[in-house]
C-alpha cells in the first residue's frame, strides 16, 4: 500500500482548508483557525463514531490467534479471504470514504466518482493480512482525528455520486459505520468457518455457514 500518511496536524490543515463553526449549513468550510472548540462536533452528534473507533481493535482482537491459513483462506475463487477484506478496508478508507468526505466538506456539490472495490484484486498481488490491518488502523486514526473536528452542520452538505446521484455527508457517514459492521461480520464468518467449523464433528449438522 502506498504511504498516504501525514502528521495529524498537517493532514487536518490540508483537508480542512475552510472551516467555521458559525457558517451556515450551505456554506463551504472556512479557516481552521476560526473553529469554535466549544461547539458540538460530529464526535458528539454522530452515534456511529464509536463503531468507527472500535473497528480496528475489534478485528485485531478477533484475529489474535488466527493462523496464516485462516487469514488467506478463500471459500471459493470469487469469495474474499480475511486478508483480502483487510486490504479492502485499508483501500476503501481513502478512496471510498475520506476522498468523498473531503470533497463534500470543501467543495460545492462536487462530483463523486464511483469506487471499484474489485480493482484492488485485479492483479495477482498477495496480501499480508496483518500488515493490511496495521495500515487500516493507521488510516482510520487519521480519518477520525479529522472527522471529530468537524461541526455537525457539515452533515447537510451534499455531492453528486457518479451512480447514485445526490448524497449528503451525513448519509455517507452512516454508510461508513454500516460498512464497518458488515465487514466485521464477514471476518467473523470467514474465521469461524475455517478455524472451527471443520473440527466440530456431528455438531456441524446444526449449522449453516455462509463465508
Amino acid at each position: 500500500m502506498a504511504n498516504i500518511a501525514a502528521p495529524i496536524d498537517q493532514f487536518m490543515r490540508v483537508i480542512i482548508t475552510r472551516i467555521a463553526a458559525s457558517a451556515p449549513a450551505g456554506a463551504a468550510l472556512e479557516s481552521i483557525s476560526t473553529v469554535n472548540m466549544t461547539a458540538p462536533t460530529i464526535e458528539v452528534t454522530f452515534p456511529g463514531i464509536r463503531i468507527l473507533e472500535q473497528t480496528p481493535d475489534a478485528i485485531r482482537s478477533l484475529l489474535t490467534h488466527a493462523t496464516k491459513d485462516d487469514l488467506d483462506w478463500q471459500p471459493s475463487d470469487d469469495r474474499w479471504s480475511i486478508s483480502m477484506v483487510l486490504a479492502h478496508l485499508a483501500d476503501v478508507e481513502v478512496k471510498g470514504f475520506v476522498s468523498r468526505f473531503h470533497a463534500i466538506a470543501t467543495e460545492e456539490n462536487p462530483f463523486l466518482p464511483a469506487y471499484d472495490q474489485l480493482a484492488l484484486f485485479h492483479s495477482s498481488a498477495h496480501f499480508d493480512g496483518l500488515a493490511e490491518l496495521d495500515e487500516f488502523e493507521r488510516r482510520r486514526r487519521e480519518t477520525l482525528a479529522w472527522l471529530k473536528s468537524l461541526p455537525p452542520y457539515v452533515g447537510a452538505r451534499a455531492g453528486r455520486h457518479e451512480q447514485l446521484g445526490s448524497l449528503t455527508f451525513d448519509q455517507l457517514l452512516n454508510e461508513f459505520a454500516f460498512h464497518d459492521l458488515g465487514h466485521i461480520r464477514q471476518v467473523i464468518e470467514l474465521y469461524r468457518s475455517h478455524a472451527f467449523y471443520p473440527n466440530m464433528g456431528a455438531f456441524r449438522d446444526y449449522y449453516k455457514i455462509h463465508p
